[in-house]
C-alpha cells in the first residue's frame, strides 16, 4: 500500500514532512501506473472547496464531481452523525491550527510539475483524481478519498489533541497496540514479520509514525465497512488481515476498542459522499 504524497509542510506535522511528492506508505493495491496520465506543464491548482475552515484544493484537470466528493467525505468524517456541526471541536482546532490542505491533482506526476511553494505552508495531503472513485466498492475498486482524507484527521487532528493516545511517537497507547499488530516493537521496518503478526507492511520508506498512520486507517475502515467487497481481502491481506468490524473485534480488541471509544468521537458511519447538513460550492482556487 501507498499513502500519497505530502508536501510542503511543517515540522510539527509529524512524519508528513519526509514524503514530500513520493509515497509514504498506504493506499489501495488496486492503484496501478497504468491508470496515471501524462503530467500536464500548464497544470495549476484552479479550483477549492472550503469544509469546516479546511481546503480542499484542485487542479483544472480534476473532474469537479471528484472535488465535491472529496469535500463532502471531509465533512461526513469531520460530522459524522450530518448535523451541521463537527463531532470533535478539539480534532478541528488542530486541522485548522496546522493549515491543513487536501491537495487534488490528475495524478503524482501532475502534482510534481507544479512542485513546492505554491500553497501556504501547513500540512497537507495529496488524492489523485484517477484514485477517487465515488461507489467504487460496487465495481470492486476501493475509493482512495476513503484513506487519503481520514489520514490527516488522524495523524494531525487526533494526534495532536490527544497525543499520548493518538500520538505517532512510540510510547502512545495506539503505538503500544500497533507493537502487538506487528508482532513486536519495530522501528526499522523487518525483513520479516513474526507468524503471529497481523498487521504486516513491509515498505521501509513507512517508517515507524508512518506505520501507526497506517494501522489507523486500516483498523477504522475495517470497522466502518470500507474493506468488507468481494476480493478486497485478496488484494488487502499481505499487508492486513482484519477486514471486518467483528474480525478485528475478535482478533485486535484493543484497537477495537480505542476507535470506538465515544468520548474520541471517530466516525461511526462510512461516508459516502452525500453530506446532508450542507450543499458545498465551487469556488475559484485564490492563492
Amino acid at each position: 500500500m501507498k499513502k500519497n504524497t505530502l508536501f510542503g509542510l511543517s515540522l510539527a506535522c509529524f512524519f508528513f514532512v519526509s514524503c514530500f511528492l513520493m509515497s509514504c506508505g498506504s493506499g489501495d493495491l488496486d492503484q496501478s501506473a497504468s491508470e496515471t496520465s501524462e503530467s500536464s506543464e500548464q497544470a495549476h491548482f484552479a479550483k477549492q472547496v472550503k469544509v469546516f475552515g479546511i481546503l480542499v484544493v484542485a487542479t483544472n484537470t480534476v473532474a469537479d464531481d471528484k472535488l465535491l466528493h472529496a469535500a463532502n467525505m471531509m465533512a461526513e468524517y469531520l460530522d459524522n452523525d450530518e448535523d451541521g456541526t463537527p463531532d470533535n471541536p478539539k480534532v478541528l482546532e488542530a486541522l485548522v491550527s496546522q493549515n491543513t490542505i487536501l491537495v487534488m491533482a490528475k495524478d503524482e506526476d501532475e502534482l510534481r510539475a507544479i512542485g513546492r511553494g505554491v500553497l501556504p505552508p501547513g500540512a497537507k495531503q495529496s488524492l489523485y483524481d484517477y484514485e477517487t472513485r465515488p461507489g467504487g466498492a460496487a465495481q470492486g475498486l476501493f475509493d482512495a478519498a476513503l484513506e487519503e482524507i481520514i489520514h490527516p484527521i488522524t495523524d494531525v487532528g487526533y494526534a495532536t489533541a490527544y497525543p499520548e493516545v493518538f500520538g505517532t511517537e512510540p510510547g502512545s497507547e495506539v503505538a503500544k497496540i500497533m507493537d502487538e499488530a506487528r508482532g513486536g516493537h519495530f522501528e526499522p521496518v523487518p525483513e520479516k514479520y513474526p507468524d503471529n503478526a497481523w498487521y504486516t507492511y513491509y515498505d521501509e520508506t513507512c517508517e515507524y509514525d508512518c506505520q501507526i498512520t497506517e494501522y489507523i486507517y486500516w483498523a477504522l475502515t475495517s470497522i466502518l465497512g470500507a474493506q468488507d467487497f468481494p476480493g478486497r481481502l485478496e488484494r488487502i491481506q499481505d499487508e492486513w488481515r482484519y477486514n471486518t468490524a467483528e474480525k478485528l473485534k475478535t482478533g485486535d480488541p484493543k484497537i477495537y476498542a480505542l476507535l470506538t471509544d465515544p468520548q474520541y468521537k471517530l466516525p461511526t458511519v462510512l461516508p459516502d459522499g452525500v453530506y446532508k447538513a450542507e450543499s458545498f460550492t465551487i469556488e475559484e482556487y485564490k492563492q
